[in-house]
């Protein structure tokens, strides 16, 4: 008999108990990410920009690399003294290692421990995030009425997109409030530090929370796992279930998550120069527009199957992918506008740097006709009065270009990160649900806990990084379309998802295994 509940009494306070910490926990990872392009600046060398970015980038994935460590170890803890206990010690460390970010000196303060530093804390949010998500969707769903489980868990998935669309909108807010000096001085620090008043508030939530009825059964029983890492992974049947949840579900779903969100955002600021606060403004919005459908296809998933809505989301992916990121890049490409010539302006100064040297700085600023505006600022390091030369020759400095753009090409944007967005929630919103049906209670957090973050935490969580890495040399190279390499990653990805879900997944959903 199952020990699901038949009701959704007392549902909407154990939903709003699991998905506040975890999108809190969510606002406390993308935070980093939402700042990749200031944070380059602080962390790292300064003296090459480009590398500077791609080494925030790395630090930041790494956070999502151990995030199957802190499944393994969270998960065991969860599967042996229960969800609920398990899952706020997660929240704890999260906020604490997120504040700390916001508290460590810069390079130029204390050099390389800086970086150092920040990868630390970085690794302990990966650590606490790989614990937080298995807890959260297991105890939603083992308290879920019977046949809606698809619906109700697709509000935790909800959660991730909402700490993103947060985070957006406390760093715009900070940035509204401050100075750009005051805000890349310090300011940028405000939402790092501000999560620490979040994660209280969840903490005194969460602590009030009793714990999920099935596991509270099963514990009273003395059917949980005395070993839940070896159950979970050495037994070759429950093994080929983790192995299918990663390469046919999870895998796919990382990428395209990643792609429609965190890709489509260091896009819009590193590739098309986009101006950071529109960027951040444009992205908010499809995220908020796109959010109701994790719902929507959560619910749907419990009438027509999990599996069909996940492969079509992988399917629209990989077939619009470089059509959608083709549109994107041509409504900010200057280079198919007319400007205005008699509005061209360029100014040139020279001042003293926060080394105490000099610099000759050129700041160039184009308009064109449909409203969009051009500048660029070129910074090149002098010392007696002469331009520094690099290795190759080359002037020292860096170089600034932003692009404001009009109204018209704001909502073009939207669209095009609206459609992303679909895909994002038809992939994530089901496959909650999807993990926690594939295995039995007493090794269910473990279980579901491991595919999931590989899949999203290797494999999506690594695709910033090298599509960026891709884009940047198929641009060196002289590719005219460099700004579509790095999509080969998740497309390519998510196509082996869907070959091998479509040909191994059930298409009805799993309901036997409480």
């Amino acid at each position: 008999m199952s020990t699901e509940t038949t009701s959704t009494k007392g549902i909407w306070k154990v939903i709003t108990a699991s998905s506040l910490g975890t999108l809190i926990e969510w606002y406390d990872f993308f935070i980093f990410g939402s700042l990749a392009v200031v944070i380059s600046t602080k962390f790292f060398p300064a003296d090459n920009p480009t590398a500077a970015f791609l080494s925030t980038l790395a630090t930041f994935a790494a956070g999502f690399v151990v995030r199957p460590f802190g499944a393994l170890f969270f998960g065991r803890l969860g599967d042996l003294i229960g969800r609920k206990y398990t899952f706020t010690v997660t929240l704890l460390l999260m906020g604490g290692a997120t504040f700390l970010i916001g508290c460590v000196p810069s390079y130029e303060t204390i050099g390389f421990f800086a970086p150092l530093l920040v990868l630390i804390l970085r690794l302990l949010q990966g650590l606490a995030l790989g614990g937080e998500y298995g807890g959260a969707a297991t105890y939603v769903a083992e308290h879920a009425p019977k046949g809606e489980r698809g619906y109700w868990t697709s509000w935790i998935q909800t959660t991730a997109t909402f700490g993103l669309f947060i985070s957006l909108m406390v760093i715009l807010a900070t940035r509204s409030l401050l100075t750009p000096e005051q805000f890349d001085v310090w300011g940028w620090r405000v939402p790092f530090w501000i999560s620490i008043i979040m994660v209280f508030v969840s903490y005194l939530i969460r602590k009030k929370m009793s714990e999920s009825p099935v596991f509270a059964k099963a514990k009273a029983e003395g059917k949980t796992s005395t070993n839940p890492l070896k159950e979970s992974f050495g037994n070759r049947y429950n093994l080929k279930f983790v192995l299918l949840a990663l390469f046919g579900a999870a895998m796919g779903q990382g990428v395209v998550w990643y792609t429609g969100q965190f890709y489509a955002m260091s896009f819009l600021k590193t590739v098309m120069f986009v101006d950071s606060s529109q960027a951040d403004i444009v992205l908010g919005i499809a995220l908020l527009i796109g959010t109701p459908f994790f719902l929507f296809f959560g619910w749907l998933s419990d009438r027509v199957g999990r599996k069909i809505i996940m492969m079509l989301g992988m399917l629209c992916a990989i077939l619009l992918y470089r059509p959608i990121y083709k549109s994107m890049y041509q409504t900010t490409d200057v280079s198919l506008k007319t400007e205005i010539v008699a509005n061209a302006k360029l100014e040139a100064i020279t001042k003293e740097n926060n080394k105490q040297k000099l610099d000759s700085i050129y700041t160039s600023t184009k308009e064109y006709t449909d409203g969009t505006l051009w500048k660029q600022v070129k910074t090149v390091h002098l010392e007696n009065g002469a331009p520094v030369l690099d290795e190759k020759g080359v002037a020292k400095g860096d170089t600034k270009t932003t692009v404001t753009i009009n109204s018209s090409d704001r909502w073009s944007l939207i669209w095009l990160l609206f459609i992303q967005v679909i895909f994002v929630t038809m992939v994530y919103g089901p496959i909650a649900a999807f993990l926690v049906e594939m295995f039995p209670v007493k090794i269910r957090y473990t279980s579901m806990s491991l595919p999931y973050h590989i899949g999203n935490g290797i494999f999506g969580g690594l695709l910033p990084a090298i599509s960026t890495y891709f884009v940047t040399n198929a641009k060196e190279g002289g590719d005219p379309e460099f700004y579509l390499e790095g999509l080969w990653y998740p497309i390519i990805i998510a196509a082996i998802s869907f070959a091998i879900g479509m040909v191994y997944l059930k298409r009805k959903n799993n309901i036997e295994n409480d």
